[in-house]
């Protein structure tokens, strides 16, 4: 059994409920318990002419394989619609593996842990709220610092 941190985000439609809808479809295929962060309103990185996201991150327990929870992970994005035009452009939902246990991968299908998860405050803030890992929990208050002048701001109606 892995412990495994998602980040999931949404900047098209009803984004809250696009984003409730992803959990309960993890919720019905990985069958484990399920933690789930706070959400977060967030300006857009990389293509910034797009509307705000909301993000959250969940942390699971399971004993799939990383490119199991891959295909699930893929299979949400199909399922709610999600449409690859623009690299980092607005979509109804992503959904992605930050972190898999202590697993180091790197493949042409699936890189862990996040290659970008430090630049980003709305991975890591997210993060921070469910992490349960001390040194896991230090890594991510450093990198947070870092990009603090990002701007991400907690919802505070669910």
């Amino acid at each position: 059994m892995k412990t495994v941190y998602l980040s999931l985000g949404s900047n098209m439609g009803n984004r809250l409920a696009l984003l409730k809808r992803a959990i309960q479809i993890l919720k019905e295929q990985v069958d484990e318990a399920l933690c789930v962060s706070p959400f977060y309103e967030t300006d857009p990185v990389g293509y910034v002419e797009q509307d705000c996201f909301v993000n959250c991150a969940v942390r699971l327990v399971t004993a799939l394989g990383p490119l199991e929870l891959l295909a699930i992970c893929q299979s949400i994005e199909e399922a709610l619609d999600r449409v690859r035009v623009i690299r980092w452009g607005p979509r109804t939902i992503d959904c992605d593996i930050i972190f898999f246990g202590d697993l180091k991968l790197s493949t042409e299908q699936l890189t862990v842990p996040h290659p970008r998860y430090k630049e980003r405050a709305f991975v890591l803030a997210p993060l921070l709220d469910i992490c349960i890992e001390i040194e896991l929990k230090n890594t991510l208050e450093l990198a947070l610092k870092a990009v603090e002048n990002q701007n991400i701001r907690m919802l505070t109606h669910e």
